[in-house]
Order: structure tokens, then sequence, then C-alpha cells
């Protein structure tokens, strides 16, 4: 079978999707016509073939059993770096033992519901910890600007095989949805567990059983120490997918020996439209009927403020806030959305570029600042997202009501007397964020917002709301490895990756990172035989 690009008006794209073996889709809204570009599949002729043509067949995961295996590997964290390697040691009959602080997704949910009911935290099962990790409970976008090396393609079938839509593996920005995504990662975790791998539940990895998982995976291979309090087959190494949201984590590493180092981040607030005025300065006063053919639209802004990048992070069409915090006493927002994306809100995050010099500098004199200083360095951007969320708090009100303000009031530095209507279900206390935002995250963002009006003319408006803080954009800290082997450069047998160790910024390219990781793993055996 061969292939052709068909570029179409919406409504023709439409009729051509029911009709024709779609492979790939994207939306051009560069100009005022709309383009939709399908690339559909053809027979020798060229001739395209119908909707219901298989799919060009992929190479399915031939998974091993695993219950009596004579080497396994320990996993830190089932989120996708998690679960992704775990499912690629299945394919090279090693045995996975997952290490997960938080709960199963269905007790997650249940946690979740009270979260948003704002009446409180479970400090371990929330929006970011728990089974599948930050990206169960968010918006499941599928796609990655990362250029690391890898086979993406398998992360979509993967996903593909676990349940998710045919879509994925040809939309151009493929999208699961979170009322989707829990019941896939429930199949992941069966297919490891009917396989003979292992995943314990609430089992925080404190220093006494980090400590125990390296120490046992010294050994060589094919012998399994006499002494080891585990019972497990011969210990090949340890994975090591935290995410980014797991500070305490970070410090027991720091008190083992681990090595980090500080990184570049971004921090900002979460900005909300009406759907209808996005749609209307994306795609030009389209009608409902289009909206209908095509879907909402998104956006992805950049700009450059005062040498740093000020962008979009995150963006959710027909989306929803939700309070994303882990700490009882800090104030997190993120976005998701839905399969449909049909909420009548647009979200994203909107986020400043913060570089590890600018927590170093001795040129930051206010109280703000004062522990950054005496913080270890390689933790000195926790530390800073610790102290924004916890301003934050300071500025909403307790448990989860956000600090907010309207868009316009924000820029021009007006309190606002009321608020508009907005998705994030716990509440809103209105707030002046122009002035307790630190002046290098406001003020860029001011500029920002007037950067992105002049590109659409209408995004900056009172019909819109920021709520703060989007503190969880990405890690703070990085992992050092060695690019080879992608072991830890001072643990030896410790596998960082995901973006609890600064290599990945997504599901996608969390999951891909922790397919490298199990395949390094894998190497071992292969180069014994």
């Amino acid at each position: 079978m061969n292939q052709q690009i068909l570029i179409l008006s919406p409504d023709k794209a439409y009729d051509a999707e029911q009709r024709y073996r779609v492979v790939k889709r994207s939306i051009d809204a560069r100009q005022r016509a709309l383009k939709v570009h399908l690339t559909v599949l053809t027979d020798e002729q060229g001739n395209p073939l119908p909707k219901d043509a298989p799919i060009p067949l992929y190479e399915a995961p031939v998974f091993q059993d695993v219950h009596h295996a004579k080497h396994s590997a320990a996993i830190i964290g089932a989120g996708p770096a998690g679960l992704f390697a775990a499912l690629t040691l299945l394919e090279h009959g090693i045995k996975p033992i997952i290490y997960e602080r938080g709960k199963p997704v269905s007790d997650r949910k249940k946690d979740i519901a009270i979260l948003n009911r704002n009446q409180g935290l479970n400090a371990e099962s929330n929006y970011c910890f728990g089974e599948g990790g930050a990206g169960t409970f968010s918006d499941g976008k599928l796609y990655s600007r990362s250029k690391k090396r890898g086979n993406m393609q398998r992360v979509m079938e993967l996903f593909h095989h676990f349940g998710a839509n045919d879509t994925i593996l040809y939309e151009a920005h493929a999208h699961i949805g979170s009322d989707r995504l829990p019941s896939i990662i429930r199949a992941m975790r069966e297919c490891i567990i009917e396989h003979g791998g292992e995943i314990h539940f609430s089992t925080c990895v404190d220093e006494q059983l980090f400590r125990s998982l390296i120490a046992n995976s010294q050994y060589p291979i094919g012998g399994t120490p006499s002494n080891s309090p585990l019972g497990r087959p011969a210990l090949l190494g340890t994975i090591l997918a935290i995410g980014h949201s797991a500070h305490d984590t970070y410090q027991m590493l720091l008190d083992s020996g681990v090595a980090l180092a500080d990184k570049g981040f971004a921090m900002g607030v979460r900005v909300e439209h009406p759907q209808a005025l996005i749609n209307r300065l994306m795609y030009h006063d389209p009608s409902p009927e289009l909206i209908q053919l095509i879907g909402n639209a998104s956006y992805s802004l950049v700009t450059q403020v005062q040498g740093r990048g000020v962008y979009s992070f995150c963006m959710c069409p027909g989306g929803h806030i939700v309070p994303a915090g882990s700490d009882a006493r800090g104030c997190v927002v993120n976005g998701m959305s839905a399969s449909h994306r049909n909420s009548p809100f647009a979200n994203s995050g909107m986020v400043v570029e913060i570089r590890p010099e600018d927590l170093h500098t001795n040129n930051n004199t206010t109280p703000f600042y004062t522990t950054l200083h005496h913080a270890t360095p390689a933790l000195a951007g926790l530390c800073f997202q610790q102290k924004l969320e916890q301003l934050a708090f300071a500025h909403g009100s307790a448990p989860s009501i956000a600090p907010a303000q309207r868009l316009r009031d924000f820029v021009e530095g007006r309190k606002s007397s009321t608020l508009p209507a907005c998705s994030y279900l716990p509440g809103m206390r209105s707030s002046s964020m122009h002035e307790w935002l630190p002046e290098h995250i406001g003020k860029r963002l001011q500029q920002g917002f007037r950067d992105f009006d002049r590109k659409y003319r209408g995004f900056l408006t009172n019909e819109a709301v920021i709520l703060g803080v989007e503190s969880r954009s990405s890690s703070a800290v990085r992992i050092p490895r060695d690019p080879e082997t992608l072991q830890s450069i001072s643990t030896p047998h410790l596998y960082p990756c995901g973006e609890g160790a600064g290599y990945a910024g997504g599901i996608t390219s969390s999951a891909l990172d922790g397919i490298n990781a199990a395949l390094k793993i894998a190497e071992q055996l292969s180069s014994k035989h």
C-alpha cells in the first residue's frame, strides 16, 4: 500500500475521513481559509482505500511470562516512564517490580473528587501522585517536541494496544483525554501483573529501601545475594521514574549520595478564555458547523521578554483547570480536558523561562529569596517553586481556592472587583497577582500577554482570567546520567529517567525515556550471551 496527501477544506476533509483510511491528519489555520491535511492509504494505482481498510499493521508487543524469571529490575514510580519501562522489561523476559507512592487509579479518582470539591488534599493521592502519574488526569496529549532518539511511534502503538482510539496512530497532535486514560492505565497494570510483574502501591521509597535496591543491584548477573531482604530474582538495576513533584524524594536521593544538579525550568500562571473567543481568534469567525467538523481551536504562543522565553504550555481546548498541588500549604493549578474537549472554556499555562543563574544572583534582596541562597544549589529551583506555591496559597483560601485576576486587569495593574465564570471547581479569590508575583515573572508575563494580543487581537481581554500558580510545568532538578549507559554518574545500576530526572517533558517523551532505560538494562543480558 502507498500513501497520498490531500489538502482540503474542512467540509471536504470531513467527507474524505468518512470515506477513506486516514493515517495522518493536521489542521492549517495560518490563513483565513482553513485547510485540513490528510494522508490517506492508496492502492498501487493511487486510488484512496476505503475507511474500513485495515490500519497498516504494526508489530504487536509480545510479553513474556516472568513469574519465575531469573532476573528482575526495580522501578520507582508508576507514571508513563515507569509503566512503559515495565512493559519493555516484560518483552525481554525481565521481571519488573514497581514501587508507587500513590494509589491505584480507581482509588485515586475518589481522592481527586474530594479535592475538586475543596474538601482537602491527600498528599499521597492527587493529580501528581498515583498510578499513571500526573498524565493520567491530564489532557492526555500524545505529542512531543523532543528530539531524543527512539521510536515515538512505538509509544503510540502501545497506547493503542491497550485501548486508545485509532486516531492516535495518525493525528498530528494526538490526544486521549482524561476520561479515557484511566482505563488504559488500568489495562497496562493488569498486563504487568498477569505476566508476573509486581506493583506495590502506597509505597514511598525511603532511604532504607532505596539503599537496599542499589546494594542488591551490585551483584553479577546470575547470582542472587543471600542477604537480600527482597527475596527477588537477581536485580539488574533500578529505574528511577519519579515525577517532578516528588520533592521529598529528591532530598532522599541527595542524602543517599546521588548526584543532583539544578536546571532551567518555567513558572507562571494558568489563563482561561471562553472557548468561543479562542475559536474566533484562531479560526476566523467559524460557524458552529465548522467547529463540529474540526473541533475546538487550540493555540501555541511564544515570545521573548528581557532575554527570557514566555510561552504557552499544555494548552487545553474545551478543558478544565484543576488543583494540581501535592502540599497542603501550597496552591498549584494545571489543566486537563476530556476526550471530546467540549467544555465552554479554553485554558493554558503561561510560563516564564527561569534559568539557574536567576536564582543564584546576589541581587535578590527581598524576603521571598532569603532562604534560596542557603539551600543546596541543586535544590534551589525546588525551593523557589515551594516559596511561590506557598505565596499563592496565602493569597487564595484554604484548602484549594486559588488566587485569580481578570487578564487585562493583571496586565494593567488593577485588582479585579469581580471574576468571570471559570472551570476551576474548588473556587477562586480575587487577588492583585501583579503585586505579589516575583517581578521577573510578573513583568515578563504582562509584556508577554501584550505581545500575544498583537498577534491575536482580542486575546488580552477581561473575559479571560488568570489563576496562580502554574509551577509544575517541568522539573527544576536534573539527575545527571551517562549518555551511553543511562546510569547515574554517581550511582551505578541506577537509571534516572522521565520528567523527574529532567530528561522529558510530557507523557510521550517520558514513556520513551522509560523504554530506553529498560532497553539498557536488557542489554546486560544480551551482552552475556
